[in-house]
């Protein structure tokens, strides 16, 4: 796991249970969505890998868009975490 429902909450400033089953189901997905695009497998150690998945999470819970689909305003901004973690890391496990 990279990111936890609580660091979730606190980068959300969420401080209620109703949305506590969305926010997991949209950290599995971002976890899922940045191992499909590197084919590595992060962990809760890489501040890179927890800076996609946060930024991920915040965009589709704010937004409500469909997983699987960031914002305008922060794909360029996935899109350059994404490159580095790709690169930086090359298929090994981070």
């Amino acid at each position: 796991m990279i990111v936890s429902l609580d660091e979730v909450k606190t980068w959300l400033r969420v401080d209620f249970t109703d949305d506590d089953a969305l926010l997991t189901t949209l950290i599995s997905a971002a976890e899922q969505y940045l191992k499909n695009a590197t084919g590595i497998t992060y962990d809760s150690t890489n501040h890179l890998a927890k800076l996609f998945c946060m930024t991920l999470i915040a965009d589709w819970y704010e937004n409500r868009e469909m997983v699987g689909r960031a914002s305008d305003q922060v794909r360029p901004i996935l899109q350059s975490i994404l490159a580095q973690l790709t690169y930086a890391y090359g298929g090994e496990t981070a």
